[in-house]
């Protein structure tokens, strides 16, 4: 009976892998290609800017659609077919045609991270569900880790297009092993009816404050998170630092401390509950967002992991909440969570420019830091009384 739950862990700890594998890869190579497309910082960061636009405007329809026709299929289908987009990203004259082609690859992303949440929520009751969407939270960890890593390492040897071409072969290969590996489903209730039934859902989700509040923590969440990656970037490729695109792309192993409290953090909710391990989360995140401030690569580095642990420790109790607490429609529920989870992306890669070029890192600083308060107030208002239900 071991067997089972963790095929289902591993199989969807790669899908996550496999989409934040596939996010993320301009962000170490972002001073590169504005200079190789002679463009400003905001406009090179459309290529993060665009895909989490795509993933916002689809994430509603998926949960309607997994719902009816299920998870395994749709997860696997999207997985290899977002491998094409980014080998045309690659082969891109301009950054107008790499930013559409960034665009179309996000449409493809939806249909991979909502559905796994799901399918957690369907196949992985009780314990083994928190167990579950801790590993997934190490997959998109690590696979955020990879494509960032692995993009600035090639690109200091072969260029920065090379750099999308290894990120597309790493992310077929990811393809295929969840095709193997993860079971077909077999909880799933399809969901019948049809636009009426499906507009109620939403409504039904959008009347659940625990929902929304949990939705809003997911908007704070990748906003800094994309923020802070983003322009850390810049930050650290000018002076006194003057890092490489590779050692930019190395920069980003702090991801694996965030998978290692994640880890340690699945096994503390367990015992203490969500919200007070979503609490220390904030507080690490804050922490480490304000040692970046000092102009030492040592301290930079270890607020950055401090901010990675934080941050994905509260992406993975955000998202069991949901599993938990959402009694149908799971898909639907987390379509809502990943709509505003990628419009705050999208806005951590834009808004946090705009104090970028007036006041450089200390604004994106201050910015992110009243992000995250906000996301600690939230979550010690709402997510109370789903505690106390789960016991």
């Amino acid at each position: 009976m071991t067997w089972r739950p963790d095929r289902r862990s591993a199989g969807v700890a790669v899908g996550g892998f496999a989409t934040f594998l596939s996010l993320y890869p301009p962000q170490a190579i972002l001073p590169d290609i504005a200079r190789e497309f002679g463009v400003g910082v905001l406009q090179a960061g459309l290529t993060i800017t665009a895909p989490l636009l795509a993933v916002a405007c689809v994430a509603p329809f998926v949960g309607t659609i997994s719902d009816r026709l299920g998870r395994k299929t749709l997860i696997v289908s999207a997985a290899f077919l977002q491998v094409l987009p980014m080998l045309l990203v690659a082969a891109a004259p301009g950054l107008d045609t790499m930013v559409l082609w960034r665009f179309v690859q996000g449409l493809m992303l939806p249909f991979i991270f909502p559905v796994c949440i799901a399918y957690i929520g369907d196949e992985c009751p009780g314990a083994d569900g928190i167990r579950a969407a801790g590993a997934y939270s190490v997959g998109t960890i690590l696979g955020g880790f990879s494509g960032r890593m692995l993009a600035g390492v090639v690109a200091e040897y072969a260029g920065w297009r090379m750099g999308f071409v290894a990120v597309a072969l790493c992310a077929l290969a990811a393809a295929a092993i969840v095709a193997v590996v993860l079971p077909r489903e077999q909880r799933f209730v399809p969901m019948r009816g049809g636009l009426h039934s499906a507009v109620d859902t939403y409504i039904e989700h959008l009347h659940t404050p625990r929902l929304l509040a949990t939705c809003a923590i997911g908007f704070g969440m990748l906003f800094s998170n994309v923020g802070c990656y983003t322009y850390i970037n810049f930050y650290l490729a000018a002076p006194p630092f003057l890092l490489t695109p590779s050692q930019l792309g190395l920069v980003f192993g702090v991801y694996v401390l965030g998978a290692i409290t994640t880890g340690l953090a699945t096994r503390l909710a367990v015992h203490i509950g969500r919200r007070r391990t979503f609490e220390l989360a904030v507080g690490l995140a804050v922490t480490g967002l304000l040692l970046t401030l000092r102009a030492k690569l040592t301290v930079v580095i270890a607020g950055l992991a401090c901010m990675s642990g934080g941050l994905f420790v509260v992406q993975a109790m955000s998202l069991g909440f949901i599993a938990a607490t959402t009694r149908r429609a799971k898909s639907t529920a987390v379509g809502l969570y990943m709509t505003t989870f990628y419009i705050g992306g999208a806005m951590g890669g834009f808004l946090p420019g705009i104090l970028w070029s007036r006041t450089g890192w200390f604004g994106v600083v201050a910015l992110l830091t009243v992000v995250l308060a906000a996301m600690g107030a939230t979550g010690a208002r709402y997510w109370r009384e789903g505690l106390a239900a789960e016991g």
